[in-house]
């Protein structure tokens, strides 16, 4: 069989300007205060920039200024194109595969239950995964559950009490967007853009979706790569920013499955953690806001409102989690790419989806918007920053609560960029990354690394964990002082003897096979 020749794909590093910093910079945002932005640490045997990223705290401005005169922090943009050059990336006899991670959703109503369980039953959802659905009352169970060893074997009966419980609450709010998340139809068809993109390209691959809790299962992916005899496989994680709690915990599934599997074990595979520097995606952005800037009847006047999804303030500070440090380069680099079009428009950036009684990223949200109706403004454009597909988040979370809460405020006229999708550019951008990625299938490209100003070096399943989780332990619980008086300690640690409670009440079902979790028909009959 004769062998197809591909170009060997160049990466094309540039750098803007930039003043070295210490521990702070100044930010060219509004005049929201960001407070508990704490310095971004890594862990001492990862491989990272030379250079700092961190928020400090600045005094109001004036929105009506531009603010396009302030120093800009360390940033590099990636900027790919595939060119003929000597070295020629052989494909022959290779399938090449590409597997997609996500978190899932549940499709329809009755979905939602059965989906609850599956995230509930799975022991790392109750340090982290968990937040990436708005669940309500099962997120306050994140920060202040943590079975012992001798007690995981309560974990499924736990998982069915609460998915239960929690069920009716969690289907109105599917219900608001039509009876389902649109996560997987979404996915799907980036999955297969994607596909139609890297044929174009001249490079044939399959491309799979795996999620972490409904369907397509990562599981079940794996089982048809297997089934395809893909023999060289690109992981590309659905998420922007590199997370320990999202990226990393797909990437920790991934690491047992292939620890099982002779097949996967010979299998070469290569991940792309993290691509939020990437030019494809941050034009896209920059163009998904401008479009909707013109929708406003005086765009100057506009406040971009940058609204990512939050993480326990523990999770950077203790386990040196990239995620605030990239997600606020990121932001700088679409407002860059905005200014490069005429567009200055104020901004700012904060975290939302935060649940219970520890600290979170900030600012949170629900109170910026409130102090930004507070200083007068009175047009806001809400950017979904961490989101490439709509879901319960964007459509429930952003457009309806955020919204209302919005013109509460004083808020006058309120818009939301829509999720990447399958934006065109985006879509060819992940392609280009594929091809890139290509030539390090199998192998750990850290000498890359400082050429590429990544946070995240690119790298295999195994390397990328022995960076960010090289211990495997769990994530710091975000409480852990203890405080006399109505303290956010005071509520963890009133929540935790509660859960006690509800573990001896679960215990007692179990080993008597009787009480009122079975009169329901919540528990089977365990004789």
């Amino acid at each position: 069989m004769p062998l197809l020749c591909l170009p060997y794909p160049q990466i094309v590093t540039g750098l803007f300007p930039r003043a070295i910093s210490t521990s702070q910079k100044i930010c060219r945002c509004i005049g929201v205060q960001m407070e508990g932005c704490a310095n971004f640490n890594l862990p001492k045997n990862s491989v990272v920039a030379k250079y700092s990223s961190g928020w400090s705290k600045i005094q109001p401005l004036n929105l009506k200024q531009p603010l396009n005169k302030y120093s800009l922090p360390l940033r590099a943009l990636l900027t790919s194109k595939t060119q003929d050059v000597s070295s020629k990336l052989i494909v022959g006899d290779e399938k090449i595969g590409v597997l997609l991670l996500n978190l899932g959703g549940p499709e329809t109503l009755e979905d939602v239950q059965p989906f609850l369980f599956n995230l509930f039953a799975d022991p790392a959802s109750l340090l982290s995964d968990a937040r990436y659905y708005n669940v309500g009352f099962y997120n306050l169970l994140v920060d202040i559950i943590r079975l012992p060893r001798p007690f995981r074997f309560l974990q499924k009966p736990l998982a069915q009490f609460i998915s239960v419980l929690r069920a009716p609450k969690s289907k109105e709010g599917y219900a608001s967007i039509g009876g389902g998340s649109p996560l997987r139809r979404i996915t799907d068809a980036q999955a297969e853009e994607l596909k139609k993109s890297l044929c174009e390209k001249n490079v044939p691959a399959e491309v799979y979706v795996g999620m972490r809790y409904w369907h397509p299962f990562t599981e079940e992916a794996i089982e048809q790569i297997k089934r395809d005899g893909i023999t060289k496989l690109v992981v590309l994680p659905l998420y922007p920013q590199f997370s320990i709690s999202t990226s990393g915990s797909s990437l920790r599934l991934l690491e047992s499955i292939f620890r099982e599997d002779e097949y996967l074990v010979n299998m070469q595979h290569t991940v792309i953690p993290s691509w939020y520097q990437r030019e494809g995606y941050i034009k896209a952005m920059a163009s998904l806001i401008e479009k909707e800037l013109q929708k406003f009847d005086k765009p100057e006047k506009v406040v971009i409102f940058f609204s990512a999804h939050g993480v326990p303030l523990a999770y950077v500070e203790e386990a040196g989690d990239p995620y605030k440090a990239e997600m606020e380069e990121c932001v700088d680099l679409i407002i860059e790419e905005l200014e490069k079009r005429k567009i200055n428009n104020a901004y700012t950036l904060a975290y939302q989806s935060r649940v219970g009684p520890v600290e979170w990223l900030k600012p949170y949200t629900d109170e910026t918007i409130i102090d930004l109706g507070k200083k007068g403004v009175k047009n806001l454009l809400a950017v979904p920053i961490s989101f490439v597909s709509e879901h319960i988040e964007t459509l429930e979370e952003i457009d309806v609560e955020y919204k209302e809460l919005a013109l509460k405020s004083g808020i006058e006229k309120w818009g939301r960029v829509p999720a990447l999708g399958c934006e065109p550019t985006f879509i060819s951008d992940l392609a280009d990354a594929v091809i890139e990625s290509l030539p390090y299938v199998g192998a750990m490209a850290v000498s890359n690394l400082e050429a590429r100003q990544s946070l995240v070096p690119l790298g295999s399943v195994e390397e990328l964990l022995a960076v960010y989780d090289s211990q495997r332990r769990e994530l710091p619980p975000p409480v852990t002082v203890w405080e006399w008086g109505w303290t956010k300690s005071a509520e963890t640690w009133n929540g935790r003897a509660a859960m006690l409670a509800v573990l001896v009440l679960l215990v007692l079902e179990v080993t008597t096979g009787e009480g009122f979790l079975h009169q329901w028909g919540i528990l089977p009959l365990f004789r």
